[in-house]
């Protein structure tokens, strides 16, 4: 009996001391809709990634899906997403419009929309979401212009991607 029980313990210890990795990613889609002449942005973050880069950045507790989730916790995501994305259609830098968030299991999906744009060659993308938190974080940027797709990975080490349409 005490064979079993040390060959179980042998065996179950070393198992339990593999927990599973957490993965920092956050993807960002760009659209550009010719008959909108728009760019149509969609970003999805982990919920508890970003929540915790908020509460720790703003000293606040934003409660998310909770019932005491703060009222105007969409002040703090633009705000946020003004600081750290910044896009640049054809070389000029472009204002974004924040249309609002949606919460989707653990994720959080956030709308943009930049307005007037008449054609898209070069999209440049600066993307530091999540990086100060989390030095593994990785944020995928795919866009499609026309039948044109094109991506990039961008990390602490790189935070800038130019996608030639």
């Amino acid at each position: 009996m005490n064979i079993k029980r040390t060959f179980l313990l042998l065996f179950i210890i070393p198992l339990l001391s593999f927990s599973a990795h957490k993965y920092y990613l956050s993807l960002t889609q760009i659209n550009y809709k010719k008959e909108a002449k728009a760019l149509q942005i969609i970003i999805n973050v982990f919920m508890d990634d970003i929540e915790l880069a908020l509460n720790k950045d703003n000293n606040i507790d934003l409660q998310l899906t909770t019932k005491r989730e703060l009222k105007n916790n969409d002040v703090y995501f633009k705000n946020y997403l003004i600081e750290k994305l910044q896009i640049k259609v054809d070389g000029t830098l472009k204002n974004f419009n924040y249309l609002g968030k949606e919460y989707d299991g653990d994720l959080v999906f956030f709308y943009l929309e930049i307005e007037n744009i008449e054609s898209v060659k070069d999209l440049e993308i600066t993307n530091k979401i999540l990086l100060k938190h989390f030095p593994e974080q990785q944020n995928l940027v795919k866009t499609k212009v026309g039948k044109n797709n094109k991506s990039v990975i961008l990390t602490k080490d790189k935070v800038v991607g130019l996608l030639q349409h």
